[in-house]
């Protein structure tokens, strides 16, 4: 069996080029084919690639997707998500797990279904849902699941549950998911036709300085949130030395509530890929890589066969559309769950092979990025939408959007509305006006840019979306008024602890610290310096967190206080001197109660 196990071991190493920096394809591979990445498999893997064990055991510990145990040949990851949980998680997990006879987290005893929780898997417009292996499952029901699961069982052959295909390249002979892509509205930039090789014909017409200048008149910013001017970024990485400059393409859209980029990737990836072939040509890059969220595993195989067809076209690879040592290539990185590597650095050290820890700056990417290079990272939309540029020019692009935000938007719609999905409208619309065309039901609040951002109420709505005012990646969460938003808050802080690396102390353990006194007040146990407190812990680790997971981390809970403040002051009462308010007498003394046998008097 270890003979076995060497062998297996030494051929998927050995397909990597024993290349420890691509230790995640490995541990990934290995994976599939064993279920876990067992101690034995570490110390082979180590010894393969020159690495240390402690290395291969930390890469694995610290994703998601891959585990040191065996686990069921089949495994069911239900999304756990603020909508999913707004749509009917609860019931659906229960009845899984009946079906099952298992609880959340365990495997079946014949080794054959895990079951488990996971975050936010880009279909919140379609919730809830589930990962099953690597095969999605949309609008889940009890009935469904129970169902789900009895064919599991008869079968274990995950991709018989599509049994219907979604529409676009959903159906592809290499995609083939029930996902349905729910595009309410097409725009000029994202959605509209495109013919490969149209926006490099127009960059090879140019000197680098010339992409620049049209991407710079055209004002584009990042399309992340953080909306950072993308030629600047461009250039700063142009102008730093290096043997090699590297494009990077962040696909691992784990901000809960957004899935915009799965629309994009599933129906223009070729407009991104080519983009991306412009930002290579202006920097000076030959070496670019796409980081696909492991959510996104169903897309791996198609988006392979788009590059491979641009390679045929002569738009990628060697002498790129005929230009003499214009030399650009595009592999995929495959993520392996964990939301943290949405940020630029923690992403870099996901592809160098490592965990997915945040890195200090400066240096920043574009100085020292991938393998000690100059890298530059934007996300799908910023590429597509630099390709469409080239294509339509900048003042084309300029004259749509808001002052200094142009362009068109992309935004994922989901929560309390009736009709979720991707929106690609102007920049400076309104939040009235996207209430209004997703026809919400009821609203009472908006959360706008993710748990990273704020949520807003009523007197929010006549903002604009657009970075001056109401900033967004994508995701837009309406919640009706009936939703209790502290509590929504609440189970944000749970996603944020979990998704935590863990290295420094405001974001592992105040986060955790806030999210005890959440439920207290929640609970209806509060008292009024309960939310001062909650205010002063909040700001404490927006303002002493390493990276921006922690930075944000407490936005909701400040958001539900700032905005909604009235319903939080109600909650909380006077408390006489020396009563803990969170001590439960009754829930104290139940051990006893049981143990002579009867109630206790003073209750």
């Amino acid at each position: 069996m270890k003979q076995a196990l060497a062998t297996v071991i030494e051929e998927i190493c050995g397909g990597f080029g024993n290349d420890k920096h691509r230790m995640m394809d490995i541990v990934i591979e290995v994976q599939d084919r064993f279920r876990c990445v067992s101690p034995e498999a570490m110390e082979l893997i180590a010894a393969a690639v020159g690495s240390e064990r402690v290395e291969v055991e930390g890469v694995v510990s610290f994703y998601d997707f891959l585990s040191n145990e065996p686990t069921g040949n089949v495994v069911i990851r239900l999304c756990d998500d603020i909508v999913d949980w707004m749509k009917g998680y609860d019931a659906v997990a229960d009845a899984m797990a009946k079906e099952l006879g298992i609880t959340m987290g365990e495997t079946t005893p014949d080794g054959a279904i895990t079951l488990t929780r996971t975050a936010c898997i880009g279909m919140s417009d379609q919730a809830p849902a589930a990962l099953v292996n690597n095969t999605v499952v949309t609008h889940l029901s009890p009935a469904r699941a129970r169902e789900m699961v009895r064919e599991l069982r008869r079968h274990l052959d995950p991709p018989q549950l599509a049994t219907m295909f979604g529409d676009g390249n959903n159906s592809h002979p290499l995609v083939r998911a029930m996902v349905r892509n729910n595009i309410r509205r097409r725009g000029p930039v994202l959605f509209a036709d495109f013919e490969s090789g149209s926006a490099l014909r127009q960059v090879l017409n140019r000197k680098p300085e010339g992409v620049f200048e049209e991407i710079k008149n055209a004002k584009l910013r990042g399309r992340g949130g953080a909306g950072f001017p993308t030629a600047m970024k461009w250039e700063f990485c142009r102008k730093n030395p290096g043997e090699h400059r590297i494009v990077i393409c962040n696909a691992d859209e784990g901000e809960p509530g957004t899935f915009k980029d799965r629309t994009l990737l599933t129906e223009c990836p070729d407009l991104m890929f080519e983009g991306m072939t412009v930002a290579g040509y202006a920097i000076g890059s030959d070496k670019g890589i796409v980081y696909l969220r492991a959510e996104y595993r169903y897309l791996h195989d198609y988006l392979e066969s788009v590059l491979e067809k641009r390679r045929k076209l002569g738009l990628l690879g060697k002498n790129i559309a005929g230009r003499e040592g214009f030399d650009f290539d595009i592999r995929i990185q495959l993520g392996a769950g964990a939301y943290v590597c949405g940020e630029e650095t923690a992403l870099i050290s996901s592809c160098e092979g490592l965990r997915g820890d945040p890195k200090n700056r400066p240096p920043f990417p574009v100085e020292h990025g991938y393998l000690g290079y100059p890298t530059i990272i934007n996300n799908v939309e910023t590429f597509c939408c630099a390709a469409r540029i080239m294509i339509e020019g900048a003042d084309w692009f300029a004259a749509m959007g808001s002052g200094a935000t142009t362009g068109t938007k992309a935004l994922s719609i989901s929560g309390d509305c009736r009709k979720p999905g991707v929106y690609e409208v102007p920049f400076g619309i309104s939040a009235t006006e996207i209430l209004e065309m997703a026809e919400a039901e009821n609203p009472g609040a908006m959360l706008i840019g993710g748990p990273c951002r704020q949520m807003i109420g009523p007197d929010g709505f006549t903002g604009k979306i657009c970075y001056d005012d109401l900033a967004t990646g994508g995701s837009i969460i309406v919640f009706n008024k009936a939703r209790n938003k502290l509590e929504i808050g609440g189970r944000y802080l749970d996603f944020f602890i979990h998704e935590s690396c863990g290295h420094c102390t405001p974001c592992r353990v105040g986060l955790v610290l806030l999210r005890k006194i959440v439920r207290k007040v929640v609970s209806g146990a509060g008292e009024p310096a309960d939310l001062d407190e909650m205010r002063r812990l909040s700001r404490i680790i927006t303002e002493t967190s390493r990276c921006g997971l922690g930075q944000a981390a407490a936005n909701p809970v400040l958001g539900a206080l700032e905005n909604f403040g009235g319903l939080y002051s109600d909650l909380v009462t006077e408390r006489k001197p020396g009563l803990q308010s969170s001590f439960d007498l009754a829930n104290e003394v139940v051990d006893a109660e049981l143990c002579v046998g009867r109630q206790s008097q003073y209750v």
